[in-house]
């Protein structure tokens, strides 16, 4: 009697500078293929909530793309996608196709005039879709204007003292007095919010949003300052106005303070963006009697052990009994840590004699070519254990 084809599920998070997660699943699936061309494979690409999370979920769902015009950091129009989710009630919105660092010329990085506006509009388009459910992505961000900007796109003010309109960005939050929401768009009383955060930063001090991130959206040591002492202003009335202490909680100093904006404004809920993603792809359920998993990323380290995609994957394959291999573009110090959660083994696709940029160059080729060894390796392994021998 022949054996039945292997089941495998595919599902890499990106490696980065070279391909997509929906592309590295392609060219592991390919290699599995030429082990076992009668296999049966179920590709569910997977991102931890930053860059590729959109296509990543899109595809994994069969989903759809809508394109929106909406505001850069520095207010210009600029042309942008999010995705709904096959199901059609959900979309998946990445802060930074909207509000993101690489928009803004290292020359004009200025975090007092950058604004969080096109991502309050992102939000305004989906709630327009008709979903009942928002999942976003808030790595990556050019700003720190406490996601007031966000919140304005949406219909909330922030006003001085006299009643007037603060300008946008972060600078004007030190001259804050009140925050009227009666203009909120009600649709979001009926959207549930899941923000992907995987920092713990709060809003302000030492450890928060400007004082951190400030010098890389190009914050001098006097605007950090500044920025602290506004989104320091910014939280203490959202607390007095609002009621809402947000400015402490884990995670409302991300994107430039946009976590916290999230929490007080849309009742967003901050969690892990590898679960996230999980929970959209429905992971467990595409796993449940499969023989292998199969994921990776560009650089499995110590880092891979906490929080990332490759991880998230392994912990619910381990909880149900699916052996999970990892291959990677490099392995760097503490990859090993990864083996108490799950893993069986991981390898690296990249022969150590090869360059850098030929590495990056032949990834899809690489990729394929050690996933067909690896699987093949496995199976081998297990009809020699089932023998005995």
């Amino acid at each position: 009697m022949k054996s039945s084809p292997p089941t495998i599920v595919i599902a890499p998070d990106s490696f980065k500078e070279s391909l997509s997660s929906v592309s590295a699943a392609q060219a592991m699936a390919q290699g599995v293929k030429a082990a076992f061309p009668q296999a049966r494979i179920d590709c569910v690409p997977m991102a931890d909530g930053g860059e590729g999370t959109v296509q990543a979920l899109v595809w994994a769902t069969e989903g759809t793309y809508c394109e929106e015009l909406v505001h850069d950091p520095l207010g210009r129009p600029t042309e942008v996608v999010f995705g709904l989710l096959g199901s059609g009630d959900c979309a998946v919105i990445e802060m930074a196709a909207a509000s993101g660092l690489a928009l803004v010329p290292a020359d004009k990085r200025n975090p007092l005039i950058t604004s969080t506006r096109g991502t309050g509009e992102l939000i305004l388009a989906a709630l327009k879709a008709g979903v009942s459910r928002i999942i976003m992505g808030i790595g990556g961000s050019a700003t720190i204007d406490g996601g007031t900007g966000m919140a304005r796109a949406l219909g909330v003010r922030f006003l001085d003292a006299a009643g007037r309109e603060l300008p946008a960005g972060g600078g004007s939050l030190t001259q804050l007095a009140i925050i009227d929401i009666t203009g909120l768009d009600p649709r979001i009383r009926d959207v549930q919010i899941d923000v992907a955060c995987d920092v713990n930063n709060p809003l302000t001090g030492p450890n928060g949003a400007a004082h951190v991130f400030g010098p890389q959206k190009g914050a001098t040591p006097a605007m950090v300052e500044q920025l602290d002492h506004g989104l320091a202003r910014l939280g203490k009335l959202i607390a007095e106005q609002l009621g809402k202490e947000v400015a402490q909680t884990p995670g409302s100093g991300a994107a430039g303070g946009l976590g916290a904006a999230l929490m007080a404004f849309l009742n967003g809920r901050l969690t892990s963006g590898v679960d996230l993603v999980i929970e959209a792809v429905n992971l467990r359920e595409r796993l449940t009697g499969v023989d292998l998993c199969l994921t990776g990323e560009g650089k499995l380290d110590f880092q891979s052990a906490s929080g990332k995609a490759v991880m998230g994957v392994g912990r619910l394959a381990k909880s149900m009994n699916v052996p999970v291999i990892v291959l990677a573009g490099t392995i760097g110090s503490g990859a090993e840590r990864i083996l108490d959660q799950g893993i069986v083994s991981y390898h690296a696709i990249t022969p150590d004699s090869m360059s850098l940029s030929e590495a990056i160059e032949r990834t899809a080729e690489l990729l394929a070519q050690k996933t067909q060894s690896v699987v093949r390796d496995f199976f081998d392994q297990s009809k020699k254990a089932k023998r005995g021998e």
